[in-house]
Parts: C-alpha cells; sequence; structure tokens
C-alpha cells in the first residue's frame, strides 16, 4: 500500500456510546423547573406501570484520570407499560449533578437507562378494593402518569381519584394535560374500556397561587374537604386504596393521616391498603 493509499483509508473517529444507551425522542419544557421527555426503549425490557428505573448521564472527567461515571437518579416511568417508547417527567435543579445536565438533552442525543424496573407503587401491592387514591407532590405525578394510562387499573377499581398538588397553577399542566387528553383521545378511551374514564376524578390544588381548590393534601384529606367535594364517604380501609408519592415529609404526613383511616401499608411480598414510593424524592 502507497502512503497516498494509507492516508485515504484512516478511518474516521468512533463516536463515543453510552452505556445502556437510549435515544431521546422528544422533550417538552413545562415550566422553567419542570420537563418531560420521551426516549426509546429497550426491546426486552418489561416493566409493570408505577415502576421506575436508574436513568442518567455521564458525569464530567475526573481531573486526575480522565474517566467519567455514570451519573444515575431513580426515576418513574411516567409512560405506561404498553407504550413503545419511555416517558419521564423530571425537576430541573440548576446546581444538582444530575439535572443540571439533563434538562439541556435535545431529541436525538442519549441517556443511559439501566433496564432493571423496580417499585412499590404498582397494583399487585394493594388488596383489591373499590376506590383507588393516587396522592402526589410535583413530580410524585410520573408513575400515575403511566397508571392512569394503563387498562389494568380501571379493570381493578370503581373510581380512581387523582390528587395533585403544587405551589402554582402552571405546574399542575403535565397532569391536566395528560388527563384532558385521555378524555379526549378515542383510541385511548378504546385502548382503556367503555366508559373507563369516567371513574377517574381530578382533584388538583395549589398552595400558593390563587386556585379554584387550594390546599395541601394532607389538609384536605385531614379536614375531610376532598371528601365533601367530591361527594365520596371518608376513606375506610375495607374499600380504599392508596398509592403516594412525593417529598420524604409528605410522604411521612400522608402515612400517618392514611393510617388513622385505618389502612394498612402494604409492599410487593404483602399487600394492603396502601404503598409509598421510597425510593426517592420527587
Amino acid at each position: 500500500m502507497t502512503m497516498k493509499d494509507s492516508n485515504a483509508a484512516k478511518p474516521t473517529a468512533a463516536q463515543p456510546v453510552l452505556p445502556d444507551a437510549q435515544t431521546v425522542t422528544a422533550v417538552k419544557h413545562w415550566t422553567d423547573s419542570l420537563f418531560s421527555f420521551r426516549v426509546t426503549r429497550p426491546q426486552t425490557l418489561r416493566f409493570r406501570s408505577g415502576e421506575f428505573v436508574m436513568i442518567g448521564l455521564m458525569g464530567d472527567p475526573d481531573p486526575k484520570t480522565g474517566r467519567q461515571k455514570p451519573l444515575l437518579r431513580a426515576y418513574s416511568i411516567a409512560s405506561p407499560s404498553w407504550d413503545d417508547e419511555l416517558e419521564f417527567y423530571s425537576i430541573k435543579v440548576q446546581d444538582g449533578p444530575l439535572t443540571s445536565k439533563l434538562q439541556h438533552i435535545q431529541p436525538g442525543e442519549q441517556i443511559i437507562l439501566r433496564p432493571k424496573p423496580v417499585g412499590t407503587l404498582v397494583l399487585d401491592a394493594l388488596l383489591p378494593g373499590k376506590r383507588l387514591w393516587m396522592l402526589a407532590t410535583g413530580t410524585g405525578i410520573a408513575p400515575f402518569a403511566s397508571l392512569m394510562r394503563d387498562p389494568e387499573t380501571y379493570e381493578s377499581y370503581d373510581e380512581i381519584i387523582m390528587m395533585h398538588t403544587c405551589r402554582d397553577a402552571a405546574e399542575l399542566d403535565y397532569g391536566r394535560e395528560l388527563i384532558e387528553g385521555l378524555r379526549e383521545d378515542e383510541l385511548m378511551k378504546e385502548l382503556l374500556g367503555e366508559g373507563a374514564l369516567d371513574k377517574l376524578r381530578y382533584y388538583p390544588t395549589t398552595t400558593r397561587e390563587e386556585t379554584a381548590n387550594m390546599g395541601r393534601i394532607t389538609d384536605n384529606l385531614s379536614s375531610g374537604k376532598v371528601f365533601e367535594d367530591l361527594g365520596l364517604p371518608k376513606m375506610d380501609p375495607e374499600h380504599d386504596r392508596a398509592m403516594v408519592c412525593g417529598s420524604l415529609a409528605f410522604n411521612k404526613d400522608i402515612m400517618a393521616i392514611l393510617d388513622g383511616f385505618g389502612l394498612k401499608e402494604g409492599a410487593n411480598s404483602d399487600p394492603a391498603q396502601y404503598v409509598v414510593e421510597k425510593a426517592f424524592v420527587g
């Protein structure tokens, strides 16, 4: 081979590929502090609606070794188990190791996704009941975004109540648009079953901005306001089941209230009347 031939055959540098890489397909920024995104789904990934996975990006190179370590965080899968893609809903933390980077992702870029779903916010962890209460603050609505789009949820309960509380009205937009979309999408209505969405009750509240419904979930449950507003009896362990996802303080407060109603905490290995996701702060 001549020198000229050698130069011509010089290979181009290989593009780096993330471990367990999936490609971003869509990104939507809801507020200055909230965004959602969709990524490709590994063909072998099976999960139950409500579970979470570890996702992330590579960290900055070590100043001494130049090596990079993955920055991973637990994220609930917001899309239902039947979806061809995976959806996630996230806060933006400007100085957060991961979200300071993740908030800038664009379609076509890659993220790391460890395909090992786990979690307690699954229907299997609850005993059969009549009403399912989904109690969330902030991005804690993500696992319920999955469950509200799963036919099994509507097959299992006569009523589903989605209580979601944020500080300001704009922070409720993700959940509101999702629920409105369910009611308007003919294919979704067909998938979930005839009359299924009539079972879904949406009760959004704010704690800072003045809106039609105000107050923390804890206060609205303790005072009985939500039961009065929706024309429902107070929770009881025979008929009511609950799922909880929010901050650590919120989770603890809600657990005390549910215990007061006579409900018992359950788990995958020991189903009961309510479950709490403790793997992360939503």
